[in-house]
């Protein structure tokens, strides 16, 4: 009963912090965007009751979402029409059951992740992550809009095309790690070294495939404004609207999780804290590094959707079959060589 009791707990936390955090990301956002552009940014919202920074600026943004009028078009599929955000955002939040927020093991006082010791961690986010595109396609279906339609098209495209080398970028620390298990995959580079410099080539791919996976620039085709205006969701509004961005952003927190788990090492900071540090001390330095590495990374990608222009479509799909596609089972190969090289002779 506790088990279950601290289970049900982890998950009302987990949302509860994901859903304000996605909610101070777009101001966040919105700063990183102004000062790209040399321009101030959301500065009002708080100052009439002396609170800087426009920091009530996400709940005047939340407030405006749910009291804006839902217009529902009368030629759209309308079941499928509303399932499609409750897709886009259930896909993203499930897939933070087995990401570890912090230490995971028997030896520590609290296991931060919702669904410990699954040997299959990293093959589950991808798989429910990839359910998130049926939300995408749906919606421009179900809307009966050229506009949508076409953008919901690119959207499958994009991702059949991107999740190959996504999927074979991990698969050199898989084999280095020699599990699926996320905590493991951090353990090991706890004990030798941060995965982005054994597998350098990996990381470039997976993080160029997570852009194009979460339809961030440069390569958000599926709701390109200029050619489809808004694409996938061109008839969505209020609350509606707001699921589908809410989503996108909680995958980009869930990309930016797995980097750091995948690359950088986890919690783990070199000459200060380590696996066999268990103490309630050591566990909160510890989330306080993931996620410290962690906003970096959200950081990186916001500034990247400022700089750089957005890909014609064809660029797109050449960039990932081929060059992407070719270099992933370049670098798969040359891994699993090494690998098994090492494993027979030298140890």
């Amino acid at each position: 009963m506790l088990l279950v009791i601290g289970i049900v707990l982890k998950i009302l936390i987990v949302v509860a912090i994901s859903q304000g955090t996605v909610a101070y990301l777009i101001l966040v956002e919105r700063k990183v965007a102004a000062y790209a552009q040399d321009r101030i940014g959301p500065n009002r919202a708080g100052s009439e009751f002396g609170i800087p920074f426009a920091l009530l600026q996400p709940l005047a943004d939340g407030a405006k979402m749910l009291l804006k009028e839902d217009v529902i078009p009368k030629y759209v599929t309308k079941p499928l029409y509303i399932l499609a955000p409750w897709i886009a955002i259930t896909a993203a939040m499930i897939g933070f059951a087995v990401v570890p927020f912090g230490p995971v093991g028997p030896d520590q006082i609290i296991n931060f992740q919702i669904a410990p010791n699954v040997n299959i961690g990293i093959l589950y986010v991808f798989a429910v992550g990839s359910l998130a595109v049926y939300g995408v396609i749906l919606a421009g279906w179900a809307s009966n809009n050229k506009y949508a339609f076409i953008g919901a098209l690119r959207s499958s495209a994009q991702l059949i095309s991107y999740e190959m080398p996504l999927g074979m970028s991990i698969l050199g620390m898989v084999l280095i790690a020699g599990s699926l298990d996320l905590s493991t995959i951090v353990d090991w580079q706890d004990r030798h070294v941060w995965g982005v410099f054994v597998q350098p080539l990996g990381f470039i791919l997976f993080f160029v495939s997570a852009f194009a996976e979460t339809n961030r620039l440069p390569f958000d085709l599926p709701e390109s404004e200029q050619e489809l205006v808004g694409g996938f969701h061109t008839e969505y509004s209020a609350m509606k609207f707001g699921m589908f961005f809410l989503g996108e952003y909680l995958h980009v927190i869930t990309v930016s999780y797995l980097t750091v788990i995948l690359f950088f090492g986890g919690w783990d900071l070199p000459y200060f804290l380590d696996a066999e540090q268990t103490g309630l001390i050591s566990a909160i330095f510890k989330v306080g590094v993931l996620l410290f590495k962690v906003a970096v990374v959200i950081l990186f990608i916001m500034w990247i959707r400022w700089t750089l222009p957005r890909f014609r479509y064809d660029q797109l799909m050449d960039l990932a079959w081929k060059s992407m596609i070719p270099l992933a089972l370049v670098n798969l190969v040359a891994t699993a060589a090494i690998v098994q090289l090492i494993r027979t002779y030298w140890v």
